[in-house]
């Protein structure tokens, strides 16, 4: 068990180190006015130019379901499931992964200050911030912790493949309708997964220490006794 809680802590130590890492470099970036922001201005340009009526909808829809509103309830489904089965880890969990890290993010915002891209045709209009995507981290926690919850719960390679595949899609699904729809540049989409990434390692490690998960109770072992044979012939 130890040497079990040593390599999640190692491997929870890398991760949260080059997250921390990536979201410094963007940050100290787009900060200093870098060569990431010229890219993020001739990207934001360039999608603007190619939008599309049909191609807006659903870009819409996908940036609508992963607002911070429609989080907050799938969140809190998960929550009242896990109360009623009186899961109370995963009740911690969720609580503090999910509304940690919407709560940093907000920090971040007021941090940072980062004004959103201006059009003068914009298909969205936004007074918050840009720096980092709530949308793109708050996602990425939360399907985040869908693999760690599956990869928790089953050694079978295909279906580990499978699950981190389509979490990443659904990032980079919700990270490319932010960009499409012009309120938010790439470097703060970039910025938020590493957040994401972060606080979510963070949490991890921080309740595998403090609460780890109980292991599951052994099956009782039923030994059936076949019945003595008597002898006819004594």
């Amino acid at each position: 068990m130890k040497r079990h809680l040593i390599r999640q802590l190692g491997l929870g130590a890398v991760l949260f180190v080059a997250s921390a890492c990536l979201f410094g470099l963007i940050a100290e970036d787009v900060v200093a006015g870098g060569r990431l922001t010229l890219l993020d201005e001739q990207l934001a340009q360039w999608l603007h130019l190619s939008a599309s009526a049909e191609m807006t909808r659903w870009m819409l829809l996908v940036s609508q379901l992963h607002a911070t509103g429609a989080m907050a309830m799938y969140t809190g489904t998960l929550g009242l499931l896990a109360f009623k089965k009186q899961q109370w880890r995963r009740v911690a969990m969720l609580a503090l992964c999910m509304g940690g890290g919407l709560l940093l993010n907000v920090l971040m915002k007021l941090a940072f200050q980062r004004a959103r891209p201006e059009f003068a045709d914009p298909i969205v209009t936004l007074s918050t911030y840009s720096f980092p995507s709530g949308h793109v981290a708050a996602s990425t926690i939360f399907y985040g912790l869908g693999v760690v919850w599956v990869f928790g719960r089953t050694r079978a390679i295909h279906w580990r493949v499978l699950v981190l595949a389509a979490a990443a899609v659904a990032v980079l699904l919700v990270a490319f309708s932010r960009l499409y729809l012009g309120v938010h540049y790439l470097s703060d989409a970039g910025a938020a997964f590493a957040e994401g990434v972060g606080w979510l390692t963070l949490c991890l490690c921080a309740l595998a220490v403090w609460w780890p998960e109980a292991p599951p109770i052994p099956h009782a072992r039923v030994v059936v006794h076949a019945p003595e044979q008597t002898n006819p012939n004594p």
